[in-house]
């Protein structure tokens, strides 16, 4: 079992179904990041007393184990002069020392793998950190694009499609009708009267009439 407590709201697992409901995905992982740089601090500052801790139960492991090793030469050297209460108490030392190397022998196996697993689930959070700083810079320059993108639209789609189209479409109509009018002109001068009228002066009666209606309708008659 690990030894950190998660204080997280949001892991990274769940991390993704949370970004598919949210409306604002960076300030979500803004949290998310909040959250998991709080717990690497705290698990960085644990992991420090622990390696000190972990030191300190290896040096009196070590230093049990020199002192059993020092009591049975003891012991070997009194029996060689014939002092054989000493190398008892050199032994009963021994014993005590040997006893005492064992107990912190087991405090420091089980602070080492305490430390490993510590080390591993720290490893595992800056991973966190790493992935979810990536997928902020993503959403946020994502969402910058499309805040430039509806101002581009609301500056240029609204006016340059609606204002400035009508306006050139107006225009274009206007000048279109105005070479209607010209090109109508041209065709009646070059074939549409007859020549021969023009130059005798001879009048068609009804033709007169409907030049006098047409210049009442332009307001020329009078």
């Amino acid at each position: 079992m690990s030894i950190i407590r998660r204080v997280r709201d949001i892991t990274l697992a769940s991390l993704n179904e949370h970004l598919e409901k949210s409306e604002d995905p960076v300030k979500l992982i803004d949290q998310f990041l909040w959250g998991t740089r709080e717990e690497i601090i705290q698990s960085e500052r644990l992991h420090s007393q622990y390696s000190a801790h972990s030191q300190h139960l290896k040096m009196q492991w070590l230093q049990a184990e020199q002192q059993k090793d020092k009591r049975e030469q003891q012991a070997v050297t009194a029996l060689k002069a014939g002092e054989e209460q000493l190398a008892r108490i050199a032994l009963h030392e021994k014993a005590s020392a040997d006893e005492r190397a064992a107990q912190y022998r087991e405090l420091y196996e089980q602070s080492r793998l305490s430390l490993e697993d510590l080390g591993n689930n720290l490893q595992e959070m800056r991973s966190e950190y790493q992935i979810a700083y990536d997928k902020r810079e993503y959403y946020s320059a994502r969402m910058e694009s499309l805040k430039l993108q509806q101002r581009m639209n609301s500056r240029y789609g609204a006016v340059g499609g609606g204002k400035q189209d009508g306006m050139f479409r107006r225009l274009d109509d206007r000048l279109s009708g105005m070479e209607h009018e010209a090109r109508s002109l041209r065709e009646l001068r070059q074939g549409g009267v007859d020549s021969s009228q023009g130059r005798t002066g001879a009048q068609n009666p009804a033709v007169e009439r409907e030049l006098e209606q047409l210049k009442r309708k332009l307001g020329q008659g009078g």
